[in-house]
């Protein structure tokens, strides 16, 4: 009886030690960050699009935001698109200063669908722009945020995620242990993918894409995760999204556990659906092309599934420690030494993070309420391999309105602080 488990089981522990051993290798890469050379002459041009859904509370601040960037005001334009809206969203942001497209469309709801929408009317436009920079309602921006891209463009990348900020770190501990995962995935797996010439991920907002890629390719990216979606589209034409460290985007966070747990069951049917459309192509076109990046974007998509596996894996070791029935391998490949500098390891690498970002003492507190945010994800990820069929779109409420001076003074986030102040002074 045992041999027939060991089939099972064995196969399913050699899975978890490699992706253990991967995650666990790729984090080391993203504690520095690498010197680089920026070009600080701004050349490209750039439509800056908000796609907004009744946001009135907090469109005003970050259209007044966009206005202001570090960056020659005849090379960007404002572009609002008011979807679906139902309040005062596209009155409140023309009256700032954006340019207002409203689109109704009650069968295709949803920010990918406003964003293709918004993309053919730029290209139908007369005037052009060498990039899209995509940002949420709720957001606000750096003033460097458009040089920063200008930077990379000028270097040739194409697709650019920056830096995801929080705005509210402070306001619960939801969105304080939110903000938390934002700035450790920030490190250990967006900066570490960029130092090893890897390919990172679209994080939905405060991203960067040239236009050419748009036109040639289209954007077709609908789904509930439509910034992952792009991605694996353009990684399998050849294209790795790359990660502009220093452009920083400041993001409403959930400030409830129920908004929270929402948001991220989206994401993980999303995540489902854009893994099971594009695994098969990635894992066929790496190993023909021998290209490491399409394979750790499988590894990338197969992440959710390795939670399932895992989780399955530890619910079943609790029968075996009352009824041994299959071969325990995993100390036959690595010593159980090894294990425990692993275990410890996984909760060494954020507080490196909290540490290195200079984290106020609130986030410190915060950060005791951390793994229970880590651990939610478990049942969230099963309902969203449940549910991953389910397509259909909920919008976030937001409700935080701060404006960008006020983030400046009172965002306890030194590392943002310093950033910001070190760069004004190099410009």
């Amino acid at each position: 009886m045992n041999y027939i488990f060991d089939y099972i089981m064995i196969p399913m522990q050699l899975i978890i030690v490699f992706f253990t051993l991967y995650y666990f290798f790729i984090a080391f890469f993203g504690i520095v960050k690498r010197h680089e050379e920026k070009i600080l002459t701004p050349k490209h041009t750039f439509a800056v699009i908000v796609a907004a859904h009744n946001e009135e509370q907090v469109i005003g601040q970050l259209v007044e935001n966009l206005h202001v960037l570090k960056y020659p005001r005849e090379l960007y334009d404002i572009y609002v698109v008011a979807d679906n809206c139902k309040d005062k969203t596209a009155h409140i942001a023309k009256n700032a200063g954006a340019i207002v497209y409203e689109r109704f469309n009650s069968e295709q709801r949803g920010k990918g669908y406003a964003m293709e929408w918004m993309f053919e009317k730029l290209f139908e436009q007369p005037k052009q722009y060498d990039a899209v920079v995509v940002f949420d309602a709720d957001n606000l921006v750096d003033t460097n945020f458009l040089l920063e891209m200008n930077s990379r463009l000028c270097k040739g990348e194409k697709v650019i995620q920056g830096y995801l900020d929080a705005k509210n770190p402070n306001d619960t501990w939801i969105s304080g242990t939110f903000a938390i995962s934002f700035w450790v995935v920030n490190h250990i797996w967006h900066l570490a993918k960029y130092n090893l010439g890897l390919s990172s991920v679209l994080g939905g907002t405060g991203m960067c894409i040239s236009t050419d890629i748009l036109k040639r390719f289209g954007w077709g990216a609908t789904c509930l995760t439509e910034d992952m979606e792009f991605t694996m589209k353009t990684l399998l034409i050849g294209i790795r999204t790359t990660w502009a460290h220093d452009a920083i985007v400041y993001d409403e966070k959930p400030l409830t556990f129920m908004q929270s747990w929402k948001q991220r069951k989206r994401w993980a049917q999303g995540h489902f659906d854009v893994a099971s459309r594009y695994i098969p192509k990635l894992i066929t076109e790496g190993i023909k092309r021998r290209d490491i990046r399409l394979l750790d974007g499988v590894i990338h998509l197969v992440q959710p599934h390795f939670l399932l596996l895992s989780t399955t894996f530890v619910l079943l070791n609790y029968v075996y420690y009352i009824t041994p029935f299959y071969t325990n391998i995993l100390f036959m490949v690595l010593p159980i030494e090894v294990w425990r500098i692993i275990a410890i390891g996984q909760y060494l690498f954020p507080i490196i993070v909290l540490a290195k970002i200079r984290a106020s003492w609130k986030t410190w507190v915060y950060s005791i309420f951390y793994p229970l945010f880590v651990y939610s994800w478990i049942p969230i990820t099963f309902l969203g391999f449940l549910h991953r069929n389910d397509r259909s779109w909920s919008h976030t409420p937001h409700t935080r309105s701060l404006s960008y001076h006020e983030i400046i003074l009172s965002n306890s986030n030194e590392f943002s602080k310093e950033n910001l102040l070190s760069k004004q002074a190099i410009k």
